[in-house]
């Protein structure tokens, strides 16, 4: 299965705080699947408070019908091909080329850890670096 590595950071520091990506940097992120594709999508704690604003983002920007759910706090994908595994937290430090995924979504419960550490390493540019799976 194909892996792709999605961060928001950008989308948060540059656009819209006006400042440079930090090195160091933090939040929570979300694991999507379709059939052919696994997605980890990072989103700075600043930029999306909870996992339901990540799936949101994801969907708007893929083309993918969701809605909120009658209480707000999950996002859910209403195509049939696509789910959302999980969630949880990441730490990221661009300098000690090191990633670290742990902890749980309240929404979207904990996400898949099995084989998750070489699905990371098999994404270009985190080949090189330290990662941790909790």
């Amino acid at each position: 299965m194909n892996v792709i590595l999605i961060d928001y950071s950008e989308s948060y520091y540059f656009r819209e705080a006006k400042i440079p990506v930090p090195a160091t940097r933090s939040g929570k992120f979300v694991q999507i699947r379709n059939k052919t594709t696994e997605y980890l999508v990072l989103a700075p704690k600043e930029f999306a408070p909870y996992h339901a604003d990540i799936v949101e983002r994801f969907c708007r920007e893929e083309g993918l019908s969701g809605s909120y759910n009658g209480e707000g706090k999950r996002f859910d994908i209403h195509e049939p091909a696509w789910i959302i595994v999980g969630g949880g937290k990441f730490e990221l430090d661009k300098g000690k080329k090191y990633i670290r995924f742990y902890d749980n979504s309240m929404a979207y419960g904990r996400f898949d850890s099995k084989g998750l550490k070489g699905k990371i390493l098999s994404i270009g540019e985190l080949s090189d670096y330290t990662a941790d799976v909790e």
